[in-house]
């Protein structure tokens, strides 16, 4: 499984925005562009503004180009507004739903747990975080996993999105619908990446 493993915060300064992970801190100390000319003043070109909300995207969900790209060819093929269906998609992937459950502080952690396997899903174990979820679905926690996710969650209260249902008692996540444009983040531009791909 590729996996990007370099440092988060270089790619958060880069793409002007926090993508979690490591400490926030780090970020908001310095938040201009990594490197020599990080601080240089420059005049972005069209197709550097495409490209940067791409990775800025692509980045948020931890995927590398290949991946990214064929989610956003599936979207081009199905019914829909484009942008929408594939922000969907990437919302629906099992890691994220995951991190936006609140079972996980990052989608770096909730991908890692999820390729430990310590997630079912319909009682079945899935160990792919790109694996797609659709409304109905349950997600539960595998009984000797259990208190590990218990220990995660202390001194946590993370927000909830309204298309998942968290029971932090039993440690179960439903799917309840697809995510509406507006639930998910309002600071992406997914005109941009399609403007990007179809040139």
């Amino acid at each position: 499984m590729a996996r990007f493993r370099g440092s988060i915060v270089k790619q958060s300064r880069n793409e002007g925005t926090y993508l979690g992970g490591e400490p926030k801190k780090a970020f908001l100390k310095r938040p201009y562009g990594s490197g020599q000319h990080g601080q240089a003043r420059k005049k972005l070109s069209e197709y550097a503004i495409q490209l940067r909300e791409k990775q800025k995207i692509k980045r948020s969900y931890g995927l590398l180009e290949k991946p990214f790209r064929r989610n956003y060819e599936i979207a081009v093929a199905k019914k829909g507004v484009t942008g929408t269906v594939m922000l969907q998609r990437l919302e629906s992937r099992l890691d994220n739903v995951v991190f936006r459950s609140g079972l996980a502080a990052t989608r770096r952690q909730a991908r890692q747990l999820v390729a430990h396997g310590h997630f079912l899903v319909d009682g079945g174990k899935v160990d792919v975080a790109s694996y797609l979820l659709k409304p109905g679905q349950i997600i539960t926690v595998r009984e000797r996993s259990k208190q590990l996710l218990k220990n995660l969650q202390e001194g946590r209260s993370p927000i909830v999105p309204e298309w998942i249902a968290t029971d932090f008692d039993a440690l179960q996540v439903q799917v309840k619908a697809k995510p509406e444009r507006e639930e998910i983040d309002q600071t992406f531009n997914e005109q941009l990446v399609i403007e990007f791909y179809s040139r």
